[in-house]
């Protein structure tokens, strides 16, 4: 066991930990990244990358998450191994976490940025086929199955934005829920319903994805939820959209949050309501989710938790010169 000393400890690698630390580091912060128990964070999961900015070539989401880290690394950021289990805020800064690895941290400044994961079904095939034909995020995936045929798993505002985004591409969208009405907003509903490139299967539960002859996924089993019947659904592409959940269990009781986990931030700025604890990326973003957003906020949050501390060296000079 060992304990750390850093003006900024970051909690997450994803795009918003690594740009933090990027920022952090060029501004001599010395930061201490711990990376968690998926560092990179959801794009080492993913396979090709075409929409962020940069490279004009498809790049694959495990390598853009390593350039990140190594760029980090390159400006002195120090990354650490280890899987932060327990935070204290409650005796202001410096701020001190502890490590499963037993180590301890003390921090002048936190950015949190642990993310956030979409919900699956856990049914055989979605994550075999995950990057084949499989997956949760139509504003990423959706270029790539232009004029194919799609399918939107899900009721809620997420699920409709989805199938509404798709038709960008798609001419064939075919939106399943297992109820017979949707949760989403009305309005949205409204849009969905108008749309003629969508149609809807209701009362319809997605037991399995299953692969085509090529390896990547050919059709759905469906089961009626009213008859139990199943059937087929012949599909180049889903997109499940249930929801995300946001990795905040270690915050509970410590951090602000809204209805669905996630952390609240002052609007348009990545402070919470503790001076010197920040968060950026999907820990506090459920609107965009996307890797240049997060990037984005782990900006702000490294440039916030500069002015915090050469604010607080101010006042603690005005307090030693009275």
């Amino acid at each position: 066991m060992a304990t750390h000393r850093t003006k900024m400890l970051i909690i997450g690698s994803g795009p918003a930990g690594y740009s933090a630390a990027i920022y952090a580091a060029r501004a001599m912060l010395e930061p201490i990244v711990v990376q968690g128990l998926q560092p990179g964070g959801q794009l080492t999961i993913t396979t090709d990358v075409e929409n962020y900015p940069g490279f004009r070539e498809v790049v694959q989401g495990p390598w853009l998450m390593e350039e990140m880290k190594a760029q980090a690394e390159h400006v002195g950021t120090r990354m650490m191994y280890d899987i932060i289990t327990e935070v204290d805020f409650d005796n202001g800064s410096p701020y001190r976490a502890v490590g499963d690895s037993g180590d301890e941290y003390i921090a002048d400044t936190v950015v949190i940025a642990t993310g956030a994961q979409a919900k699956w079904l856990g049914v055989p095939g979605e994550q075999e086929l995950g990057g084949k034909g499989v997956s949760a995020c139509a504003t990423c995936d959706g270029f790539f199955y232009r004029g194919k045929k799609v399918a939107v798993i899900g009721g809620g505002n997420t699920a409709v934005e989805e199938a509404l985004y798709l038709t960008n591409h798609s001419d064939d969208v075919t939106l399943i829920h297992r109820r017979d009405e949707l949760r989403s907003e009305k309005i949205l509903e409204q849009r969905l319903m108008k749309n003629p490139k969508i149609s809807t299967l209701w009362n319809k539960t997605v037991e399995s994805f299953e692969a085509g002859e090529n390896g990547a996924l050919g059709h759905l089993v469906l089961k009626d939820t009213q008859t139990g019947e199943t059937s087929t659904l012949e599909v180049d592409g889903a997109f499940v959209a249930i929801g995300h959940a946001p990795a905040t269990e270690l915050f509970k009781g410590k951090l602000a949050m809204d209805a669905g986990g996630y952390l609240d931030v002052e609007p348009g700025t990545p402070k919470t309501a503790i001076p010197g604890v920040f968060a950026a990326g999907d820990v506090t973003d459920h609107v965009y989710r996307q890797a240049v957003t997060a990037a984005g906020m782990g900006c702000m949050a490294a440039l916030d938790a500069e002015r915090y501390l050469a604010a607080r060296e101010d006042e603690l000079e005005a307090e030693a010169a009275e």
